[in-house]
């Protein structure tokens, strides 16, 4: 069945047309990089809305031209609903067609007519048939120079572990079976440089003994490659292949390395030095020198993503105290209806059934932006309520951060706490201190012994500063760090403590420990 012209545009018409815009609400709570996806979308599904590029004389509201334009569309509805409905109704009837709705039949007898048509329809609807105006060659060279001088520009990607091992292998005479183990070994490699897969399961059940002692001696190939302790299989084996003969201390550290690791690591020094015979001096000396040793080999080739943070709320002082928020104005565009649909809205030629269409657009497109509006606000006012409440913080720093839930900032602003939640979800703040998730001022807090309520960043701060003037000889335990708090008005339970320090990585009190200040070793045990 062939269309008619009126039938096929309007055919591209319901295919273009978009579902109905979200809610307002869920446009409120949308991050920023979702709001930015979402108009670009909106902007391709709906042809009316624009970024606006620069001022214009444009008229705020619409209210007028949609109810001058409504009521032309709904006279020139009222004039043709006769004649639309004996046209549905005897749609396959013989009637006589006007030029544009003659059939798009090909024709090679007539085929510029029909080219001609089509040029006619690419001009009429632009949106439909084009994504913007047809470029000349110097403009189509001049963009290729410039992707292909911004390529040039681009950062080289920097070798990986594996690409700088294997590199390294051409240093070497080996035969081909056993640069094929190298490989295979490095390329097994995880990301700090340690071999975590067993020599025997890399080559198979198939392999017979002479390729397990080639592969034991393709191990040995890789574990000389720089950087070095690379290809080690545990931590005590990487350490021991970065120390040589002519370190210092290298018998010391041989030892130390080899059969006291572990108790290096919870810092059992009396221990070592009754085994080993070395004064707790030396045994220092020794551990300060296995500090400049690399536990992970391979993490220097990690190529570490640190996303850029960009505030979307600036905090300003105000002369004579107190602080105002604004909000970042570049990052979402400033849309507004295209004036060319509201001329062909108000257009007395144009057929209803087209009027219809672009009203339905308008009104997604000022839905868009008043939601965007409504959110900018919200989010403007909850920053501000934020900041209000926590001047202290900006004017002495973290130490003067307060308490506060969510729930007190929707009571403030007068909406849900879901809301708050989901405005201050990836938001970043740029104040005098700093730049901060908008979250890290919500925190909870404890009632200290005077009544007052101290936040959870207090008490961290305070366990810190305790735990840094404590005596490294006799460290406080977790038990006396509570007691410590209570002279200091701040009454937690000890599982809090030790949570918290956790969480700093401060480590617990033996290892705290400085023995080469400590008098007497009576207490240590085994």
């Amino acid at each position: 069945m062939r269309l008619s012209l009126g039938q096929e545009l309007r055919l591209v018409q319901k295919q273009v047309m978009a579902p109905r815009m979200i809610q307002s609400m869920e446009i409120l709570q949308l991050p920023i990089m979702s709001l930015e996806e979402r108009i670009e979308q909106a902007m391709e599904d709906n042809p009316v809305l624009e970024i606006r590029e620069e001022e214009q004389d444009l008229p705020e509201t619409d209210e007028e031209e949609y109810e001058s334009a409504s009521a032309e569309t709904s006279g020139d509805e009222e004039r043709t609903q006769g004649a639309e409905e004996v046209s549905g109704a005897d749609e396959e009837a013989e009637e006589p067609l006007t030029e544009d709705e003659r059939e798009l039949v090909i024709d090679e007898s007539n085929d510029e007519a029909d080219f001609e048509r089509l040029l006619e329809m690419g001009e009429q609807f632009p949106e439909h048939f084009e994504d913007g105006p047809r470029l000349s060659r110097n403009a189509v060279e001049e963009a290729s120079e410039r992707k292909h001088d911004a390529m040039a520009n681009m950062a080289a990607r920097p070798p990986s572990l594996q690409d700088y091992l294997h590199d390294q292998l051409s240093w070497f005479d080996l035969d081909p079976k056993l640069r094929a183990m190298a490989d295979l070994i490095i390329y097994n490699l995880d990301s700090n440089g340690y071999l975590p897969t067993a020599l025997d399961d890399l080559l198979g059940p198939e392999a017979g003994p002479e390729d397990r002692e080639r592969i034991r001696e393709a191990l040995a190939v890789v574990q000389r490659l720089d950087p070095p302790g690379v290809g080690a299989r545990s931590l005590k084996e990487c350490l021991l292949l970065q120390i040589t003969p002519g370190m210092p201390y290298y018998e010391e550290l041989k030892r130390l390395i080899s059969d006291h690791l572990e108790d290096l690591e919870h810092n059992r020094l009396p221990l070592i030095s009754r085994a080993t015979g070395y004064s707790i001096e030396k045994i220092q000396e020794v551990v300060a020198e296995l500090r400049k040793l690399n536990p992970k080999p391979g993490a220097d080739f990690n190529e570490s993503y640190v996303p850029a943070v960009t505030p979307d709320v600036f905090v300003d002082p105000v002369e004579g105290g107190g602080y105002r928020v604004r909000l970042e104005e570049g990052k979402t565009p400033c849309l507004y209806i295209s004036p060319y649909y509201r001329k062909l809205l108000a257009d007395p030629n144009v057929n209803p059934e087209t009027k219809q269409y672009i009203k339905e657009k308008i009104n997604a497109a000022q839905w868009l932006i008043d939601s965007i509006q409504q959110r900018r606000n919200t989010l403007t006012r909850v920053a501000q309520a934020i900041v209000d409440h926590q001047a202290e913080f900006l004017d002495k720093g973290p130490e003067a951060i307060e308490p506060l839930k969510m729930q007190q900032i929707a009571d403030k602003v007068g909406v849900h706490v879901t809301t708050v939640s989901r405005a201050v979800d990836d938001k970043w703040i740029q104040t005098p201190r700093g730049i901060f998730p908008l979250r890290r001022f919500f925190v909870g807090g404890t009632v200290s012994l005077d009544g007052e309520e101290v936040a959870w960043d207090t008490v961290r701060l305070k366990l810190r500063e305790i735990i840094d003037g404590e005596d490294k000889s006799n460290p406080y335990s977790d038990e006396q760090l509570v007691e410590e708090l209570a002279k200091q008005g701040i009454k937690v339970a000890r599982r809090t403590v030790t949570k918290y320090r956790k969480q700093m990585n401060i480590p617990s009190s033996r290892q705290r420990r400085d023995w080469s200040l400590a008098k007497t070793d009576k207490n240590v045990s085994s």
